[in-house]
């Protein structure tokens, strides 16, 4: 095993992790070892804007950093960024880390890495773009396991002794808006149809059939890009469903799955989300591979079908018949034998 001798106990660490929101959520046990070992460590988070509030009421994370990585795609704006970046880079180097540690593995990550100046700067051997030059100490994470214990080998390799996978989930104050609907509902479930890939999502006609069938409430979440596909699971419904797509901030989110008797989700960050706060999830995997990104934990059933081009990781597929082969009523006998 990879393993990294640190001559004195970190004072000041930054994580560099901007996203996805599954990812990041994969992180927290790996947030979680390096607070259990270096307790008196202040802990820094790099994060992208729109994903802070999964760690801005986190009492384990004592700065975060947002960026807007979005905005420094738009080659428009390309003085613009530069300018920011040039700031960022100073203002990371005059903290003083004593570990930089890159989840993300890209050039971007990596060069915020490199920027700390940190004597010792961490991140994966198989990073991508390059990313692996900027560090000091490269772990092998590997491809066939699930990224949670991936992030947990870093920990590892740097002393943590990881008894217990625990994901510290931010403390919520419930809005009063959240409040009244669990209280009118009082019993339901969670739907979550969307995912960055099209090829990740179930068809969303399959999500309005199983929530007809369903005896419980649905409530349909997702964010402002899903709207369309939860008005058309509500219509289907026939009124059984709930669509809060693209009404709910983060915060929002995590408290209606915390409140949820079970979630049935594809490959996405709500299923994340709903395993970190052991949740039971009802998984639909196609493209890719549930053991690498599936639920984490033991509570959890996941769904794919037997072509045999799956799992490919493919963002574009003219059949998509790894997530069209699974039936409705294939996933209502799974969630009744649940």
């Amino acid at each position: 095993m990879d393993s990294i001798k640190l001559k004195r106990f970190p004072k000041r660490i930054l994580i560099i992790k901007p996203s996805s929101l599954g990812d990041i959520v994969h992180s927290l046990p790996f947030l979680n070892a390096i607070k259990e070992t270096f307790p008196s460590a202040e802990i820094h988070w790099v994060i992208s804007k729109g994903l802070e509030g999964l760690l801005e009421n986190n009492l384990i994370v004592n700065r975060l950093w947002i960026i807007n990585k979005d905005k420094w795609k738009d080659l428009k704006k390309i003085k613009e960024t530069v300018s920011e970046f040039r700031g960022l880079f100073r203002a990371l180097e005059g903290e003083s880390y004593d570990l930089a540690i890159d989840l993300q593995g890209l050039f971007r990550s990596g060069i915020l890495t490199y920027a700390t100046k940190a004597p010792i700067r961490i991140g994966f051997k198989e990073a991508r773009e390059g990313s692996s030059l900027f560090y000091t100490h490269k772990i092998e994470g590997g491809k066939e396991i699930h990224a949670v214990d991936r992030y947990l080998k870093i920990a590892s390799a740097i002393g943590c002794e990881v008894r217990d996978v625990k994901f510290p989930m931010p403390f919520i104050k419930e809005s009063e808006g959240i409040k009244r609907l669990k209280e009118e509902i009082k019993d339901y479930v969670v739907i979550a149809p969307g995912a960055r890939w099209k090829t990740k999502r179930w068809p969303y006609l399959n999500f309005g059939r199983l929530a007809l069938m369903l005896d419980i409430k649905t409530v349909v979440v997702g964010g402002s890009s899903d709207v369309e596909l939860a008005e058309g699971i509500e219509i289907n419904s026939k009124g059984k469903a709930l669509s809060l797509a693209g009404k709910t901030d983060i915060n929002d989110l995590i408290s209606i799955i915390r409140g949820a008797r079970y979630v049935v989700t594809n490959d996405s960050g709500p299923m994340h989300i709903a395993a970190a706060l052991n949740i039971p999830v009802i998984a639909i995997f196609g493209p890719t591979n549930p053991v690498r990104t599936g639920p984490y934990g033991k509570n959890h059933i996941v769904i794919k079908s037997d072509v045999e081009c799956a799992p490919c990781y493919k963002k574009k597929c003219e059949t998509i018949r790894c997530m069209e082969d699974i039936s409705v009523e294939k996933v209502y006998e799974k969630i009744c034998e649940y």
